[in-house]
């Protein structure tokens, strides 16, 4: 699919390395999320935008796919395994459900105690939920867009150099009204931004009416 697919374009927002940024979706718009500059993750929650107790959740998720990264046609659900959105196109083969979104206490327990001042995405995404009344229990498991975390034999996990580029893009389409919060990641203490967070896009088109 290309960007004609998906209607009239509505609103398009450059969103700064290690920035928030969030939106309502109503249901049929297409939410194209750009990889400006390359090698960035873009961790990502979603909620039903008028009951957010129905959230996005890798578990129903991954159980209704029987995989453990998203590609096209990937439906990510909700707690009680309702669609919030489907990926319609993407660049990049895969996208990550298990990472797990980066935090002060993570990046202590990971690369040790100076780096505890370090800002991180639970704090974007505290920023942004707070703005729709939400707080830190509202936060759930995320996806990381673009970022490349392969799944050893053994079940351990890794996270390695991206596997995008500058100007690769997923797409995804609002099945109802969805709150969709994203945290341009910050992290510079393992490759899954290069070490050099950079830019991301979001770009908002008119998509058709779900019926």
């Amino acid at each position: 699919m290309t960007a004609q697919d998906f209607g009239t374009e509505i609103s398009r927002e450059l969103v700064a390395p290690r920035g928030p940024w969030s939106t309502v979706l109503r249901a049929g718009q297409v939410l194209t999320i750009v990889d400006v500059d390359g090698n960035q993750a873009v961790d990502f929650l979603a909620y039903d935008a008028h009951d957010t107790a129905k959230a996005y959740s890798a578990q129903a998720t991954l159980q209704g796919q029987e995989s453990v990264f998203l590609t096209t046609g990937s439906v990510l659900r909700t707690n009680e395994y309702e669609p919030l959105l489907t990926i319609v196109a993407t660049d990049v083969a895969r996208h990550d459900t298990l990472g797990g979104a980066c935090s002060k206490e993570s990046n202590t327990l990971r690369y040790g105690h100076h780096t505890y001042a370090q800002h991180a995405c639970a704090e974007n995404f505290m920023a942004e939920l707070g703005r729709y009344g939400m707080g830190k229990r509202d936060q759930v498991s995320n996806v990381n867009w673009f970022m490349n975390v392969p799944v050893d034999p053994d079940g351990a996990l890794g996270i390695v150099d991206g596997i995008s580029s500058p100007g690769l893009s997923v797409s995804l389409r609002a099945e109802r009204d969805v709150l969709v919060v994203v945290s341009n990641c910050p992290q510079v203490n393992n490759p899954c931004n290069g070490f050099d967070p950079s830019r991301a896009e979001m770009i908002v088109f008119s998509g058709a009416t779900v019926s």
